[in-house]
Order: structure tokens, then sequence, then C-alpha cells
């Protein structure tokens, strides 16, 4: 399932930065505008501790965790919209991502560069939801005006699309992003899918701050966090060059040690992968076999037949039923013979909504 967030955000706010710690792709991170110009993609694993507790019972050949793709896109500046800079490019970028990864920066330092001179993340991203905002107004009012001619000789689809290109045109007029902007009928939510607007992308504000506020975040992220719930957003704040250093340690211990130090419980790059795969809608079944045990991917509401698929088409073609047990289960009884003897195994059919951490075995015949 190749899904993607993009992380984006002014230049040198620490994107690259933050990206080398969340990937094992390495971006170049120098202090200038426009370091990243070719945007650098990276697979992230999926930090899952429930696979390594069943790994513990089952000792498999291998553990297999899911995967998130990753993207930094350039650094965008004002005038973006209207190709200033590599702005043509960079709302290009964004545009085949399916989530955004908005990071600010909230920390003083004279030796990195503002663009703008001064640190204020609120104005850092009016410029960026600016430039998005304005690409998506282009969008709309090049469809509105055909789709109005359309509409008005009685065609249907394009009444319902005009309906939702005239108000998210409202939105965008008076500075509103338009993930903001809610539709009742299930013909409105498709046509407002169709756009693929810029601002309609779920995102997630990643403050970048110093290393002494790692732990409670400052001043700077707490206006984020202010205004990102007027937006229904989340905010994650985290310390890009101190994850840097965690990153760089070999072992497990010694990453531990240094976390504790700072009062954290996980680093922010695990944090920050966990908020990225449910920001996609994605989320987790698990097989578990002596050969290995393998987190799959889906999307949240998929139903028995649909999460086969994504093991192998035939599983869902010939699909039969599906035998399902709880992680809690599997971990309580230790051992699927003895979950069965509990009469705690599940046997489903098509239409069962699979669950986040189900353990699955798919029966199918083709």
């Amino acid at each position: 399932m190749s899904l993607k967030c993009g992380i984006v955000g002014l230049p040198n706010v620490g994107k690259s930065t933050l990206f080398n710690c969340v990937s094992s792709a390495k971006a170049q991170a120098a202090n200038f505008p426009f370091c990243t110009i070719e945007p650098n993609v990276g697979m992230i694993t999926v930090p899952d501790e429930r696979l390594t507790k069943l790994a513990e019972i089952v000792h498999p050949g291998r553990i297999v965790p899911a995967t998130c793709e990753i993207v930094d896109i350039a650094g965008l500046v004002k005038g973006a919209s209207k190709g200033e800079g590599l702005g043509n490019k960079f709302l290009g970028n964004i545009r085949e991502t399916d989530a955004i990864i908005h990071v600010l920066r909230c920390f003083d330092d004279e030796n990195i560069t503002h663009v703008d001179g001064t640190i204020d993340p609120i104005r850092d991203k009016e410029i960026i939801d600016t430039e998005l905002q304005l690409k998506d107004l282009e969008t709309i009012e090049g469809r509105l005006s055909k789709q109005q001619k359309v509409a008005a000789a009685g065609n249907k689809d394009a009444k319902v699309e005009v309906t939702v290109l005239e108000a998210y045109k409202e939105a965008l007029e008076q500075g509103k992003n338009a993930r903001i902007v809610e539709f009742e009928s299930k013909e409105e939510q498709q046509a407002a899918r169709n756009l693929f607007l810029l601002t309609a992308k779920p995102v997630l504000y990643v403050c970048n701050v110093d290393e002494a506020s790692a732990k409670d975040g400052n001043d700077y992220s707490r206006r984020v966090e202010e205004i990102a719930k007027e937006e229904g957003a989340e905010v994650l704040v985290i310390a890009a060059k101190t994850e840097e250093d965690i990153a760089g340690f070999e072992s497990y211990e010694d990453k531990r040690m240094f976390l504790d130090e700072l009062g954290l419980e996980e680093s922010g790059v695990n944090r920050l992968i966990k908020k990225a795969y449910s920001l996609l809608d994605l989320q987790t079944f698990i097989t578990a076999g002596e050969m290995e045990v393998k987190a799959w991917t889906y999307k949240r509401g998929w139903k028995a037949p649909q999460c086969a698929g994504v093991i192998h088409s035939d599983f869902e073609k010939g699909f039969i039923r599906a035998e399902v047990i709880k992680y809690d289960d599997y971990i309580k009884y230790g051992s699927e013979a003895a979950v069965r003897e509990a009469g705690k195994l599940g046997i489903e059919g098509k239409d069962y909504v699979v669950q986040d951490g189900d353990i699955m075995h798919f029966r199918f015949n083709v």
C-alpha cells in the first residue's frame, strides 16, 4: 500500500534533520535555503511492540514490521504559488502525498539563519498555508466556471460539485484551510476527495524545539498548539537535533539512558512515525507463524476480504472466512492452541471489520 507523508516547512526549520532521523535515507542537511531540491524518499519502519511480544511466544524465523513512505520536500518560500523559488515543483510534490507533516521552527539559534530573520512559528505556518490556499483557489476557480455551465444544463453530478467548490472557495477566501469544511452527503464527500486539494490533506504540526524543551515544549510550541486546536489538527513536540544524537547511538541501552536523562518515555521519532501512520488512517493486522511474525498495513474500516487481499489477491477472490485472535488473548493464553481451547478464536465472515492488532488466518479457495 503506497501511501506517503510529505515533510514540509520553510527553509532551515529542521525538515531534513528530521527526515534523516526517521528514515535510513540521508538527506543533505545544510544551513542554506533550497538545500533539498529533489524530494528525498525514505521507507520508514513503524515501531510496534506487539510484534516483539508475539515473537517471544512464537519464536519465528524473522519479524517483519509495517512500513510507511515519507518524503522530504524542498523548503517553500513566499510566492511559491506563483512559481517563486522552487514553488511549482514543491506544490506538485505535495499533491502526490496523502498527508502532510508540517515542521515549524520553535527554537532560537543565532548560528542557523531564518529565511525571514526572526523566529515566529505562527507566521511561518501562515506563509505555507497561504501558498497552499492560493494554489487551491486557482484549482477551484478553474473548475467552478466550467462546472457551473454543466450544472445549468441540468447535470446532477455537476450541481453537487458546484456546491462543494463554492463551499471550499468561501473558506479559502477567508484564509482558512479546506480541511475545516465538512460535507454531509456521500456524493459531496466523494466530489471533495476528487479535487485533491492541498489544504484538504490531513496535517500534523511538528514543533522543532531545543533539547531543554523536548519534554514539555516552550512558548513557541504552545502558541502552535492553540492554533492547531482551532483546526482540529494534532501537534507533536520534537527536538530534531537531539533525535539525531539518539539515532547515532548503537545500543538500545545507550538510547534508553539518553531518553531517561531527558525525561522521555519514547523517542520523538517513534512518536512521529506512529502519528504519521495514524494520520494516513492506517492500521495493522498481524500474521504469526514459525516462519515469521508480520505486520500488514490496511486502511481503517476495511473488511476481512479486503485485508486478505493485502497478502495476495487470490485470498480476496476466494475468501471463505477469517480466523481471528485478539492480541490480548494471544498474550494471555500463550499459544494459538490454548486460545482455541479457551474458545477465544473468532470465526468471521466477509462483513467482519478488521480491528487494529487482530491476529489473522485466512481460509480461501481459488
